[in-house]
């Protein structure tokens, strides 16, 4: 699904308008990447929270030459599925 059939079936399931749905849609999307990038996460419970995770710094490999190189710590954003939705997939 890409987002022009998210907005679709956000607007049929909430009843609004697809200019309404996809106002709503950046919106979610912009708190979201907001509230990570201060560090906060954000639950919704049943469905998932999102988080920043840190990956430590490490050593990669070069696939072409087998060279050693090294690999800087990152923060990267994560979600991690509630209970409801596993449950929903299974």
């Amino acid at each position: 699904m890409n987002k022009t059939q998210l907005v679709d079936n956000i607007a049929t399931e909430a009843g609004v308008s697809k200019v309404d749905a996809n106002r709503m849609l950046d919106a979610f999307i912009k708190t979201v990447t907001q509230q990570l990038q201060s560090g906060d996460s954000i639950v919704l419970v049943g469905f998932g929270t999102f988080v920043v995770r840190e990956r430590a710094a490490r050593e990669g490999r070069n696939p072409q030459t087998g060279e050693s190189i090294p690999i800087k710590a990152s923060k990267i954003p994560a979600f991690k599925a509630g209970k409801k939705l596993k449950d929903a997939v299974q």
